[in-house]
């Protein structure tokens, strides 16, 4: 099989997800195949399978985190984005990597800054205590250099103002202040969004 027809093989099977759980091994083995583009793909769809399925995708999961020192910017971003939607489900799964993935809060890339944050508001939706202690990391990212960085940061706030708002409070005025003097204008709303959700608690 050729790369475009196992590209397209996997397109069709993410759309067929009565056979996710069968196709787990599969899909998992798919991770040595030789080329980033399969590669990028199979993890996405395995961070896919494993929020549904986060038992099956246990013994991959040591195989996902090895991409996280990858040289390859998408399979870093891949890879961070995969395990956040595995934690989601369980998050158990991925502890034992979840300190690991405060360092791409400064990955010079910033898609993987920005899976980062993706990542983080998967595994605080059902498990936001462990954020306490980091909040001042998603901060930082509020003020980061990208537009589409800064655009995802007040999302992290938003998840956590919902379920622990007491952690959100002491950053009240700061998202405030962004949201009203920030160049972009989503940057402004989803700064809002954070701040409403917070309040609504």
């Amino acid at each position: 099989m050729t790369e475009v027809e196992l590209y397209k093989e996997l397109g069709t099977l993410t759309k067929s997800k009565e056979k996710w759980e069968e196709s787990i091994p599969y899909v998992s083995s798919l991770l040595t195949y030789d080329s980033v583009k399969i590669q990028a793909k199979a993890l996405w769809l395995l961070g896919e399978m494993g929020l549904i399925y986060p038992q099956s995708v246990q013994d991959t999961v040591p195989a996902i985190a090895s991409f996280l020192d990858s040289p390859e910017p998408l399979l870093r971003e891949r890879a961070v984005n995969a395990l956040g939607r595995i934690g989601r489900g369980d998050y158990s799964i991925i502890e034992p990597y979840w300190m690991d993935l405060f360092r791409f809060a400064s990955d010079e890339e910033p898609k993987v800054r920005l899976a980062f944050i993706w990542a983080s508001e998967n595994i605080a939706t059902n498990t936001p205590y462990i954020y306490q202690e980091y909040m001042p990391v998603f901060e930082t990212l509020l003020h980061d250099a990208d537009d589409k960085v800064r655009m995802e940061a007040p999302e992290i706030f938003r998840v956590l103002g919902k379920r622990r708002p007491e952690f959100v409070r002491p950053y009240m005025n700061l998202l405030r202040q962004i949201s009203e003097t920030d160049e972009n204008r989503n940057v402004g709303i989803h700064c809002l969004g954070a701040i409403n959700a917070t309040e609504s608690r």
